[in-house]
C-alpha cells in the first residue's frame, strides 16, 4: 500500500473512532423511571458500551501509532523484527504493526 493511500485509510479510521468513541461516552441511560428489569437491562447495555469503547480507545491508538510510523518513513515494517509487514495485512489492518510472525508471539505472550 502506498503511503497517500495508507495515510487517507488512516485518517478515515481515526476520524470514524473519534466519531464511535463520542458517541459511547455519552450518557447510555436516559433519565427514566426503573424497574428491576431495566435495571439490569441498563447495566449490561453500560457494560457493553464500556467494552466497546476500551476496544475503539485501543484501536484509535494502534491508528496514532501507525500515522507516527509514517511520518517517521517505517510504516509497513514491523516494530519488532524489522521485516516489511505483508501487504495483504496492511490492506486489511491499516494500523497493523506488526509482521503476522511477530503478532502471533505478541498475542501469546498475553
Amino acid at each position: 500500500m502506498d503511503v497517500t493511500t495508507a495515510r487517507e485509510r488512516l485518517e478515515e479510521m481515526l476520524a470514524e473512532l473519534d466519531r464511535s468513541i463520542g458517541v459511547l461516552q455519552g450518557d447510555p441511560v436516559a433519565v427514566r423511571e426503573y424497574s428491576a428489569a431495566d435495571a439490569g437491562s441498563d447495566l449490561t447495555d453500560a457494560d457493553r458500551a464500556q467494552a466497546m469503547l476500551t476496544v475503539a480507545t485501543a484501536q484509535r491508538r494502534a491508528v496514532i501509532e501507525a500515522l507516527k510510523r509514517l511520518e517517521e518513513g517505517v510504516y509497513g515494517r514491523c516494530v519488532d523484527c524489522g521485516k516489511p509487514v505483508p501487504e495483504g495485512r496492511l490492506e486489511a489492518r491499516p494500523e497493523a504493526a506488526r509482521c503476522v510472525q511477530c503478532q502471533s508471539k505478541q498475542e501469546r505472550r498475553h
